[in-house]
This record gives C-alpha cells, sequence and structure tokens, in this order.
C-alpha cells in the first residue's frame, strides 16, 4: 500500500470525530484569545493520534505545537480557530482546525519512515490580533522547510490573493457641555469623528483600485444634549502589497490629524494587533496541492484565471515571508453567502463543509509526502 493510501486509511479511521469537532466549534465559537475549550479539545485529539504536545505554547495561552517525526525537514501545518464576534465560525476556522489536525493525523505514522517532522501548530486570534505573528517572534517556524494550511470559500483557489492591512484605532477627545444652552464652550470629539470620515472618503479617489480603508465608530457620545467629549473609531488600512501599505498608511493617519485640528480636539492613534502582509505563494507547493486536490476530485483554479475578485487579509502572510508557505481555497457551495456572514457558517457544517475537510486533509498530507519522497525540499522557496 503506498504511503499516501496509508494516509487516506489513516484520515479516514478519524474523520467521523473530525467532523463532530468541527460541529462542537460551530456551536461554541470562541473569539481571539478566548479559544481554550476549543484548543484543549484539539489537542486531546492530537494526542490521541501520537503526537507530542506542548500546550500552551510559545507563551500563547491557547496556542499549542503537536509534534511528530525525530528527524529531517520540518513542515508546519496552521491550525486557526478563533471565531468572529456575532456571527461566530464565518470564516470558516472550523474547518480550517479540523482539517489541519487531519492532515497531521494522517501523516502520524508515516513522518519516521518519510525522514521527516510534521507539527500542527495552534495558532490563536487571526481574525483580529494576529497571533502567528506572536508565534514567529516566538520562534514557532525556525527551522520549518515549509508551512500550510487550507481555507474555507465559495470558489477553489488554490494560490489566492490576500493583501497587506494595518489595524488601528483612533480616539479624539474634546470637552463636554450642554449641546443647547452653552454650545459655544463645548469641543466636539463626534465632529472629529465625522470630519475623520469625511477625510478618508475624499481621499478615496487618490486610492490604488487594489487600496482598502474601512472603519467603524465604536464610541459616538452619550446622550443628544450633551456635547461629545469622547469618540473612538477602528480602522482596516489595507494595500496590495506591504510596500504599498507603507505608502497609504500615513496618508490615512493624516485624515485623522486633520480631523483633530479642524475640531480643536486632541486625538490618538493606537494600532490593534499586528500588521499582516500580503502572501507569497510558493509555486512548487501550489503545483503539489493542485495536483493532489484534483486526484481528489477537486481540480483547483490559479488565481489568475480567475474573474478579478476583492481579496481579505490573513497572519498566514506574514508566515510566507519566513517559510515557503500555501494557504488554499477551499469551496464550501456557499455562494451567494460570502465568509464572514451567519448564512456562510451555517454551511461549514453541511456536508459540503464536511468535504472540505476531507479534500483539504489529505491535499496537505499527500502533498508533503510527494516533498519528502520526491525529495523537493531545495526547490522550494521560488514565488
Amino acid at each position: 500500500m503506498s504511503a499516501k493510501d496509508r494516509a487516506q486509511e489513516r484520515f479516514t479511521e478519524r474523520e467521523a470525530e473530525l467532523q463532530e469537532l468541527s460541529q462542537w466549534m460551530y456551536d461554541h465559537p470562541e473569539l481571539a484569545n478566548e479559544e481554550f475549550e476549543t484548543s484543549a479539545r484539539m489537542v486531546e485529539i492530537l494526542r490521541s493520534g501520537g503526537f507530542q504536545v506542548e500546550y500552551p505554547a510559545y507563551g500563547l495561552d491557547t496556542a499549542f505545537a503537536a509534534r511528530v517525526g525525530s528527524e529531517g525537514p520540518g513542515v508546519i501545518i496552521c491550525a486557526e480557530m478563533d471565531a468572529l464576534p456575532d456571527v461566530g465560525h464565518a470564516c470558516g476556522h472550523n474547518i480550517i482546525a479540523t482539517a489541519g489536525i487531519g492532515a497531521g493525523l494522517a501523516l502520524a505514522d508515516l513522518a519516521d519512515e518519510l525522514g521527516i517532522r510534521v507539527t500542527v501548530l495552534g495558532t490563536p486570534a487571526e481574525e483580529h490580533h494576529g497571533g502567528k505573528v506572536d508565534l514567529i517572534n516566538a520562534g514557532a517556524f525556525e527551522g520549518a522547510a515549509a508551512s500550510m494550511m487550507i481555507h474555507p470559500s465559495p470558489h477553489d483557489v488554490v494560490d489566492p490573493k490576500f493583501i497587506a492591512i494595518n489595524h488601528v484605532d483612533v480616539e479624539f477627545r474634546g470637552k463636554a457641555t450642554h449641546a443647547s444652552f452653552a454650545p459655544e464652550l463645548g469641543i466636539n470629539a463626534l465632529d472629529a469623528a465625522v470630519q475623520a470620515y469625511v477625510n478618508v472618503s475624499t481621499l478615496r479617489q487618490h486610492f490604488l483600485d487594489s487600496d482598502r480603508v474601512h472603519g467603524v465608530i465604536l464610541n459616538g457620545g452619550t446622550a443628544p444634549n450633551v456635547i461629545p467629549e469622547y469618540t473612538r473609531m477602528s480602522w482596516y488600512v489595507r494595500a496590495a502589497t506591504d510596500e504599498r501599505l507603507d505608502e497609504l498608511y500615513p496618508r490615512i493617519l493624516k485624515c485623522f490629524e486633520a480631523a483633530a485640528i479642524a475640531t480643536g480636539c486632541t486625538y490618538e492613534i493606537i494600532e490593534s494587533g499586528h500588521r499582516y502582509k500580503d502572501i507569497r505563494n510558493d509555486k512548487v507547493l501550489v503545483d503539489l496541492y493542485a495536483a493532489n486536490s484534483e486526484a481528489l476530485g477537486r481540480p483547483m483554479p490559479r488565481y489568475d484565471d480567475l474573474p478579478p475578485r476583492g481579496a481579505g487579509s490573513t497572519d498566514m502572510g506574514n508566515v510566507s515571508y519566513e517559510v515557503p508557505a500555501i494557504h488554499p481555497m477551499i469551496s464550501i457551495n456557499s455562494s451567494p453567502a460570502v465568509n464572514h456572514q451567519h448564512e456562510f457558517a451555517a454551511h461549514t457544517v453541511t456536508d459540503d463543509g464536511k468535504a472540505a475537510i476531507r479534500d483539504g486533509a489529505l491535499a496537505m498530507a499527500w502533498s508533503i509526502i510527494d516533498l519528502a519522497e520526491g525529495n523537493r525540499w531545495d526547490e522550494l522557496g521560488t514565488y
């Protein structure tokens, strides 16, 4: 029996358990850095599959590193686990986690035979803070030959585009007063927030088509008859590349500064979470994954062969600058529902979601087997 057949057999033995975990995660979503019960359940499954598990790991309470294999090149399979506020697992991290665990379980009995080391890395807080950046800084990816993960989507694409992002909040502070009796004594922090929003909107005519800037007012005041003395906004500033973000981000900060000057408020910039880089898809890994996915009955189109569409951001982009990496998007046939919608979350636990777990896990495991059996490690690092 070939290594790929044995990997598939091992995965199939645990498939029902992984589906149950995905359903449990859907029913019990935990937010960024709060994935305590989720990570504990993931660790339990990996320990039962023969992995040596460090948990918690790398200074993060909900991170873990499950390892198998004693020598040879190391491959890190990333398993995201956090949910979104209000819409739960509407980005499908329940599928990401279970596919990552499934790939690891499929390889557990083969690692020593293949001469590789496999780590399933539990990565918290992708949705807001950027847990993979903390893991990079703590050395989790040092010495790794490759890293990979999959992500559910309305569409299949083997080499998706992800863009760079800065998460930033801005606070404006003014002076409260009675809005009708003595408005001349006040300094309106809500006016500053509104002006900041208008400033960014005015700047949009000078954006590149790939630039994305969007924000909300988190705190806009307390009562209509009180001039607001404090407001807070939250913004995401995105660009196609890290270099372009270096150009765009300072201009957005000037929009906030101008609003403060115009209204007489003071202001403070608060960077929220880590900056995410754009993703670099390794060509060898892309080709291997595409071939293995097609062998499983799921052909994976290339990004450049698809109609133009928007792009999100991920801290896996930062990983791709550290080690050769891929991040294929796997369809769960949710269209017209897209990521971050309630309807998308519900679709993660359908038969299409279960198929994504299986196809993603096996395509990753088979690609790692191809790397090892073909001794293709030296070919990695081409983008």
